[in-house]
């Protein structure tokens, strides 16, 4: 039987024994990927409206702060040089990249995720995957963490990629669906059913805030992370 016989991609991929879940673990961390003015402005280059994501998010950031002790990693794409040297061959590929200059409103985490800079971590990153050349794995591995809610933008780009990234650093990945968000609702889409078959599990936004409200709380453990 052929793919085109099958009524959608996601019923194809589970004939094929796709998309087994992998399942939480004992730890978790939340990731949020560019949730930034630059993305979730749609007067800048690459904003859209993404207000339904980030009300998703603020709920589960909401559920982790007040359950105390997990770990919330806000992730920021932003660039140091005058020349966008750092973003490499991207810059020539969208001129977009020119809106993030470090310091700029633009890369300015969304007022609506409600940062706390002394109690939650923002890292810089220049390519799509969160975890490629920035110190996420080490700080996740100080942490013992062993699961990640991935949450931002965008599905189809930085938190696919975020996701087959974390996969193969040996993490589990869940994204967040009400909380990943696209400019692109097809790309959106079809990147979940693939995000879903191949690398993570995709989970509702009710799962992933069960999950943390029935976790004991926990803080950093040193013996942990010897």
């Amino acid at each position: 039987m052929t793919e085109a016989a099958y009524p959608s991609a996601a019923e194809f991929y589970k004939s094929r024994g796709f998309g087994r879940p992998i399942g939480f673990g004992e730890r978790p961390a939340i990731v949020v990927v560019d949730f930034i003015n630059g993305f979730t402005d749609p007067a800048l280059p690459f904003g859209s409206i993404l207000d339904d994501a980030i009300h998703a998010t603020a709920r589960l950031l909401e559920v982790a702060r007040k359950q105390g002790g997990v770990p919330i990693v806000f992730i920021v794409t932003a660039y140091e040089f005058d020349d966008f040297r750092d973003a490499g061959l991207w810059k020539a590929k969208q001129a977009g990249i020119t809106s993030l200059r470090a310091g700029a409103r633009a890369t300015e985490i969304d007022s609506r995720m409600g940062w706390r800079p002394n109690d939650e971590h923002h890292i810089s990153k220049k390519f799509a995957s969160a975890f490629f050349g920035t110190d996420l794995i080490s700080r996740l591995n100080c942490l013992s963490i062993d699961t990640v809610l991935l949450v931002g933008c965008s599905t189809s780009g930085c938190v696919r990629a975020t996701a087959v990234d974390g996969l193969q650093n040996g993490y589990r990945i869940m994204v967040v669906r009400e909380a990943v968000g696209d400019r692109d609702g097809e790309a959106h889409e079809r990147s979940l059913v693939e995000i879903d078959a191949k690398y993570a599990d995709v989970i509702s936004l009710d799962r992933a805030v069960t999950y943390l409200a029935e976790r004991p709380p926990f803080g950093f453990d040193a013996s942990a992370a010897d």
